[in-house]
Parts: structure tokens; sequence; C-alpha cells
């Protein structure tokens, strides 16, 4: 399982496709929709992947502002010392988790 982002902010449950289901015989409609069906299956991920590269993790102490970085912002950090789904992010740890900013704080998540 993986995760696309469908928007600037928004990460959604990815899915591998359904692929069509094999001819008999040789047909060139099944194989330029076989090959359609993985590009836009790559095509996704390889967008997710070209994300995570652009926002490398920090430490909490290097995170901008919550406030300035907007609703929705993600970035990952390496030194958390709290792992539980919407907390409020704190360094000092060892544990990387993502995070998000609420518009106030960063959360974990």
């Amino acid at each position: 399982m993986s995760y696309l982002i469908t928007s600037d902010d928004v990460l959604s449950q990815a899915i591998a496709p359904s692929l069509p289901l094999t001819p008999n015989e040789y047909d060139r409609v099944y194989f330029d929709q076989f090959n359609n069906v993985l590009r836009l299956y790559f095509n996704q991920r390889d967008k997710i992947i070209g994300q995570l590269k652009a926002n490398p993790p920090v430490t909490v102490a290097n995170l901008p502002s919550a406030v300035t970085s907007g609703v929705g912002s993600r970035l990952f950090v390496t030194d958390s010392s709290v792992s539980t789904f919407g907390s409020t992010v704190a360094g000092g740890g060892s544990t990387k988790v993502p995070v998000y900013s609420d518009g106030t704080n960063w959360k974990v998540g």
C-alpha cells in the first residue's frame, strides 16, 4: 500500500491498479490499456517520491513556523519524543515521524 498526494497538501491511499484480463490471442487494444494503467500508476508513485525528496527530514528545532507554513504543510522530523498521531511534536527523542501543520502547531501524522 502506498499513499498518493492528491493536492499540494493532502495524502490519500493508493492501491495497486486492477489490470485488464488477458485475452487468449494478441490484441493491440488490450496491450494499450495495460500499458496505460501501468503508466498512470507509476507516474503517481514517481510524483510521491519526487515530493518526498523535495522535503528532506529535519530536526524539530529546525522546523519552520507552523503558522507561516500554513495548514496542511507536511515535513518529516528525525528527533521526535512523541509518536501519537495528532500530538504536538516535541524534540529531544529519536523517533522519526511525519508532521503536518494545523496552522498553529506541528502535529504528528
